[in-house]
């Protein structure tokens, strides 16, 4: 089984360049299955959070499947209910405890509203006290990432926002370079966009290599540095999303790639209301 490349982030961690994604897996023994399926492809890198309710399944899987802990990456995310010093420090305690684990590798803030600063310093506590061994943050735009990131004493690691060769986030990679700041994408296939897959340059790179689309997305994303991690509950397309590493695009297909860039996505953290629909969305301590 191959080893997936790593990519280091500016505190001297390396991240796995690849990883799998939890969102909308229920946590009805779902989770528990995709994740046990995705390490026994050979996935070292899967991403959580508290709002995707499915924290004790990752870390069930994790435990049942005998790979060693530090073998594994593992990514969750504070939630904006717990935004604020006091209130962040309990829910990372209670993070790990839901994982049953002693630390985790990395954690974002989730949706960047509200007491952002008084979280980060939380964060920026339990990365000194070992429980976090990176910290970052996740949607963040330019106008966002100007608001708060100078505040902060520690800057983030990794930005995880929406990106996919329609939205490529141009602006947003400029401002992260300043501090080598690593972008990691959400949705790195569009979440399944028909548009994107049936591109003519996609398709035409499909049949030259002999890969699918998704897989020349996502390696398209990986060469231009980015950190993806597909979702998929389907084993079969599990084990492909990984299989990216036997052939490399040239420059002029990377640049008939960028050539797809929409400059926007599906997403604008930056609109009004952003806030309180996403605050109003569930309870994140409903079962607490």
């Amino acid at each position: 089984m191959m080893t997936t490349p790593k990519i280091q982030l500016n505190d001297g961690t390396q991240i796995p360049a690849i990883g799998f994604g939890t969102f909308q897996i229920p946590a009805d023994g779902s989770t528990v299955k995709a994740v046990k399926e995705a390490l026994a492809a050979g996935y070292r890198h899967i991403d959580t959070a508290v709002a995707y309710f499915n924290e004790a399944e990752v870390g069930q899987a994790i435990r049942e499947s005998g790979i060693p802990r530090e073998d594994i990456w593992v990514t969750s995310k504070l939630w904006l209910q717990d935004f604020g010093y006091e209130p962040a420090k309990k829910a990372i305690d209670l993070s790990l405890k839901k994982l049953g684990l002693d630390y985790l590798d990395l954690y974002l803030i989730h949706q960047p509203y509200g007491d952002v600063p008084g979280a980060w310093r939380a964060m920026e506590e339990a990365q000194q006290a070992g429980k976090l061994k990176s910290i970052g943050v996740s949607n963040m735009t330019p106008k966002i990432w100007n608001q708060f990131v100078p505040q902060f004493t520690v800057k983030p690691s990794v930005n995880q926002v929406e990106f996919n060769p329609y939205f490529q986030q141009r602006d947003l990679r400029q401002i992260l370079a300043a501090d080598d700041v690593k972008l990691e994408a959400w949705a790195p296939l569009g979440q399944g966009n028909r548009d994107l897959f049936n591109e003519p340059v996609i398709q035409q790179l499909a049949q030259k290599y002999g890969k699918d689309a998704g897989q020349v997305i996502l390696r398209f994303e990986n060469q231009e540095g980015i950190i993806v991690f597909p979702k998929s509950v389907h084993a079969a397309r599990i084990k492909s999303n990984l299989d990216i590493f036997d052939f490399q695009l040239t420059d002029a297909e990377l640049a008939q790639m960028r050539a797809l860039d929409q400059g926007h996505g599906q997403h604008d953290p930056d609109a009004p209301g952003v806030q309180d629909m996403l605050l109003s969305a569930f309870d994140v301590h409903a079962n607490d």
